[in-house]
């Protein structure tokens, strides 16, 4: 069921709920639905293919008029984005507890997801789309930076990426922050996407320079830009599987080589090459079976031009979408060949309690984020990195719907950034609360054996106890909303993550919860990087004292 109604959060300092976190909750939810933010914001899909903010319009608006009658001792239930009842509980109680896509173990595949959904008892929630906290293409476009400098450092000895090429794939709503992040990181970015609408619009939001349709063209424009080392993002018309081994074939050999399509689902997030990409849309909807069985043997190519680039000395690594997996699949069997990119060079962050922390000024305005960004530098002066990157996002980042901002940060920085910034707003100086959440891709909020917790060093990578874990520990230090979902980022199946978001506005009461939310939330990133054996969150817990029992005497 589609709307034709446009969604854009309310804004300023009017209480339209009974409270700050129901109003908050409500005011993310819609901006998950702008059309500045969503992918699909007519059919509710926010990212990610089907990642969706709520079941259908009939449940997102009995969610928004629940929202606004719901008393501040009250939660709301949301199961797969329906509302199913509100219970009293009490102040310092999540306001809405959600659960996305969970299906019993041995009947989670597409296949069931997919008869649930057709007979209307599910919806996929990605990660931060159905927990009504994504802020646009900036919420990855961080880690995704970070990936690039640190490949640029294994690969190259530098974080410079000056006259490198990175190749990759997809411009979607999350992966549309790659053409970015590699300029940001110095490096000439060429981008394949088979949508032409898609690069257009990361043009739009500042996110990417050049459309080109011809191959050969887009090879010279880069070449031009590398020979000068200067950096800039190229947007090139195409399905990967066709142009990852005609660029090969050429015998060029990009720097970096990575791909972020929304592999994670082969029927509704990879087009199949060999045809046009109206002709495949149509096949989709002719012969869904076809249909996917093509974007995997797709997958399977994709993932083989890959593989001989990384013969031929290129970094190649997994950006996090299970393509390997369904290549494997198909018969590419060495598919994992190369790394995911958290054990190649995120994993010493989560060892630390560090990830993709975010907030939302509710006021919408920039201001209020500039303030914060202000804040965050006085803070942190000492971490030339972290300055770095708020400097680069200023003059960068276009306002995706609610001004937002993205800064990994980790334990014991979080609660004492949130706190200051929970007093500015009690004092004016910040006109309207602000919300702090995270992507589910944290520290210790996810279970997903091809992406966050590939080779941990204990084996323990398809233990899903954790992100239960931290949804519990969230909801009793009292975070405004909290969800768990299952399948983001790599398919039903594939993945068990959690989020929780906090507001700030400026109370005591949302004090002492910043206390408790923003320590035990990283901290269990730590906690579950050092059960699983990691001296960097070994020495991290003792320096911060964060309390381990089996560490005790030791």
């Amino acid at each position: 069921m589609k709307t034709s109604e446009t969604m854009k959060a309310p804004t300023g300092t009017k209480l339209t709920c009974k409270g700050w976190q129901q109003e908050a909750a409500m005011r993310m939810l819609m901006n998950n639905l702008d059309p500045e933010v969503a992918e699909n914001p007519e059919e509710l899909v926010v990212y990610g293919g089907i990642g969706k903010a709520a079941r259908n319009w009939e449940s997102f608006h009995k969610i928004i008029e629940t929202l606004k009658e719901l008393e501040n001792d009250e939660t709301l239930i949301v199961q797969s984005g329906k509302p199913v009842a509100v219970f009293r509980t009490h102040a310092h109680s999540p306001r809405v507890l959600i659960a996305n896509s969970n299906i019993v173990p041995a009947w989670a595949n597409w296949e069931h997801f997919y008869k649930l959904e057709s007979e209307g008892l599910m919806m996929f929630g990605q990660m931060t789309a159905g927990s009504w906290i994504y802020i646009g293409a900036q919420g990855i476009l961080q880690g995704t930076y970070l990936s690039f400098v640190e490949a640029g450092k294994k690969a190259f000895g530098t974080a410079d990426l000056a006259g490198k090429l990175i190749l990759t794939g997809g411009m979607g709503g999350m992966s549309g922050a790659q053409p970015l992040a590699g300029k940001m990181a110095g490096a000439v970015t060429l981008v394949v996407e088979v949508e032409k609408k898609r690069i257009e619009r990361k043009i739009k939001e500042g996110y990417c320079d050049y459309l080109v349709e011809d191959l050969d063209e887009a090879l010279e424009l880069a070449k031009q830009f590398q020979n000068k080392k200067e950096a800039v993002s190229i947007g090139l018309v195409g399905n990967c599987a066709d142009m990852f081994p005609a660029i090969y074939k050429k015998g060029i050999i990009p720097d970096l080589v990575t791909d972020q399509t929304s592999a994670h689902d082969p029927l509704n997030g990879y087009v199949p090459h060999g045809m046009s990409f109206e002709e495949a849309i149509s096949l989709r909807k002719k012969d869904a079976k076809q249909y996917e069985e093509k974007a995997k043997g797709s997958m399977a190519v994709h993932v083989q031009a890959m593989l001989d680039f990384q013969t031929e000395g290129a970094e190649v690594f997994d950006y996090g979408n299970n393509i390997r997996a369904y290549a494997q699949e198909m018969g590419v069997t060495n598919a994992f060949d190369f790394p995911g990119f958290v054990p190649a060079y995120l994993r010493p962050l989560f060892c630390e309690g560090k990830g993709p922390f975010r907030w939302a000024a509710l006021s919408g305005d920039p201001e209020d984020i500039y303030k914060t960004d202000r804040l965050a530098k006085e803070m942190f002066a000492e971490d030339e990195s972290l300055v770095h990157w708020i400097e680069m996002a200023q003059k960068m980042v276009k306002w995706q719907g609610l001004p937002s901002r993205i800064c990994w940060l980790g334990y014991g920085d979080r609660h004492r950034f949130a706190l200051e910034v929970n007093r500015m707003v009690a004092s004016g100086e910040i006109k309207a609360p602000i919300v702090f959440g995270r992507d589910h891709l944290d520290s210790g909020s996810v279970a997903s054996p091809n992406r966050e917790t590939e080779g941990m060093k204990d084996g323990s990578d398809a233990v899903s106890d954790w992100p239960i874990l931290n949804a519990l520990v969230n909801t009793a230090g009292g975070a405004s909303w909290v969800s768990v979902h299952h399948g983001g980022g790599v398919g039903m199946g594939y993945s068990q993550h959690a989020g929780q978001v906090i507001v700030a506005d400026g109370t005591d009461e949302a004090a002492e919860k910043i206390n408790r939310v923003l320590i035990s939330d990283p901290g269990m990133g730590i906690a579950r990087h050092v059960d699983a054996g990691y001296e960097i969150a070994i020495e991290t817990a003792k320096k911060k004292n964060v309390h381990i029992p089996m560490l005790d005497n030791k």
